[in-house]
């Protein structure tokens, strides 16, 4: 069995001697910084921003600006990439400690402005000590010389039949490369791939230079727009590469196993029709490209990667699936491009935002599309809604993960249960005002992340009415609110779990 976790070396951050040492072999003004940091500090140790379901999942102090990030790729996908993360940032507050999300990797030296800094691991921080304290409102540079592990099964790198992809969601963009962690602070990126030159290596964004050096070639992508870092995507395999155009001349390039090429064809001609319905709904794509990106994988799942949707291949080889159905996943994914990854969440208990739109989407493509009835998905979902709040919490009040299975916030809840909170609210304000607030949505937090109280305020303010008590039942409530228009909706009692007390 693989190490679950290789972490990261620790060393020891230098005494008050060593620091008198290193003040006489730098410039008075660095001599100055140093004098308030003379007393060796405390032991190190994790730091959060207050998620309610990932407590110590970003970190404070900083925002950043940008991400570099080098990954060389010796050609195994089972074994430690050697990597180099940049990561330039604002300081909010004087900093004599900058942490970052990072684990699963050996670091092996850390820079702050240029100059060597120490560091060392508490829990899934890295925490560095720059010798020059960090002034609040100052730009900050940051070099991690690091390997990447893609071995373990808690997210992060994915292993493919041809090579790897990515999937961090919702807090493994650490376990590939230190990060500020979590969605509230989103940066734009730069990949550099370097890898065998018979492999094709895409990113997020826009291709930038493609540069051959004989048995290998590096890629480069950056991003046009802020990305939060569980939507991070690298691709590297035989894949082939596909363009054509989607509505307005945007470019849609996909990436699929070369072998399957032609087999995948009649799927990936689907998106620019897609694309179009989507715009009809909420408004013009928000970013620079689109695409598909299909993974010799099985995941369990799909995956929002911002401009290049992840897919695991079976979904579109077998024949178990309807068309309809994988229509209707695919819009999933796409309709997060505006809700999740062009407005992301400002915590993660924000996540029914995301998904329930998704879900709203996928549903309203299959009704229009293929006749299947949106109101008779969603009054099966309202029947089994008490037992999806009693097990995972309401949908913007989710119960924490479960220990060790980060991936089980994705509970049906957040879901078809957030999907019943849209259809209720429609049902509310009218088709009118609903379709005016989801346009009004992506366009006033586009590019930027936004919480369940942004929401309410908006939607109250296209409503033009008071939804304050609707909001706190359909949001917070254990028990399912009645639906407007449909009293004879039904929910199930909650069944007792085994051991659980009575009432719990």
């Amino acid at each position: 069995m693989l190490p679950e976790s290789l972490p990261t070396a620790p060393r020891r951050f230098p005494t008050a001697a060593a620091r008198r040492r290193l003040r006489a072999a730098l410039p008075a003004v660095a001599c100055t910084a140093l004098l308030a940091a003379a007393l060796p500090p405390p032991d190190p140790a994790p730091l959060g921003i207050g998620d309610p379901l990932f407590p110590t999942l970003g970190n404070p102090g900083y925002d950043v600006v940008e991400y570099d990030i080098s990954f060389d790729y010796g050609g195994s996908n089972t074994a430690p990439l050697d990597a180099v993360t940049r990561i330039e940032a604002r300081a909010t507050e004087r900093l004599e400690r900058i942490n970052l999300d990072f684990t699963h990797g050996t670091v092996g030296a850390v820079k702050v402005n240029g100059l060597p800094a120490d560091f060392a691991t508490a829990e899934e921080d890295l925490v560095v000590q720059p010798f020059v304290p960090v002034e609040a409102g100052s730009r900050v540079r940051i070099t991690v010389e690091h390997t990447s592990d893609p071995r373990g099964e808690a997210g992060g790198w994915v292993i493919t039949g041809d090579g790897l992809a990515m999937a961090n969601q919702a807090d493994a963009a650490h376990r590939v490369f230190p990060s500020n962690d979590h969605p509230a602070d989103k940066a734009y990126f730069t990949f550099r791939v370097t890898a065998p030159s018979e492999l094709t290596a895409v990113a997020n964004g826009v291709r930038t230079d493609r540069r051959e050096n004989g048995a290998t070639t590096t890629w480069s992508y950056r991003t046009r727009h802020p990305m939060a870092t569980e939507l991070a995507q690298v691709s590297i395999g035989e894949s082939a590469v596909p363009t054509r155009e989607g509505p307005g001349g945007l470019p849609v390039r996909d990436v699929v196993p070369s072998k399957d090429l032609t087999r995948l064809e009649p799927w990936l001609k689907k998106t620019p029709e897609q694309l179009r319905w989507m715009e009809g709904k909420v408004g013009p794509y928000p970013f620079e490209n689109y695409g598909v990106l299909i993974a010799d994988a099985d995941t369990g799942y799909e995956l929002e990667t911002q401009t290049l949707s992840l897919f695991e291949r079976r979904l579109f080889t077998n024949s178990a699936f309807p068309e309809w159905y994988v229509d209707s996943i695919m819009v999933h994914e796409l309709s997060h491009q505006w809700f999740g990854d062009s407005v992301s969440p400002r915590n993660w208990s924000d996540l029914w935002l995301n998904e329930g739109h998704a879900t709203w989407y996928e549903a309203l493509y299959a009704e229009e599309k293929s006749g299947r009835l949106m109101e008779t998905r969603l009054r099966e979902a309202y029947r089994r809604s008490d037992q999806w709040r009693a097990d995972g919490g309401p949908p913007a009040a989710p119960k924490p993960p479960a220990p060790g299975k980060k991936i089980s916030l994705f509970r049906p809840v957040v879901y078809d249960g957030s999907a019943l909170v849209l259809y209720a609210l429609r049902q509310t304000i009218g088709k009118d005002a609903f379709d005016r607030l989801e346009r009004a949505w992506v366009r006033d937090h586009r590019d930027g992340t936004a919480s369940t109280a942004d929401f309410t305020r908006l939607a109250a303010e296209i409503g033009g009415r008071d939804l304050t008590a609707f909001f706190q039942a359909w949001l917070y409530g254990e028990r399912t609110p009645p639906m407007p228009g449909h009293p004879q909706w039904t929910s199930a009692a909650p069944a007792k779990r085994a051991g659980a007390p009575a009432g719990g």
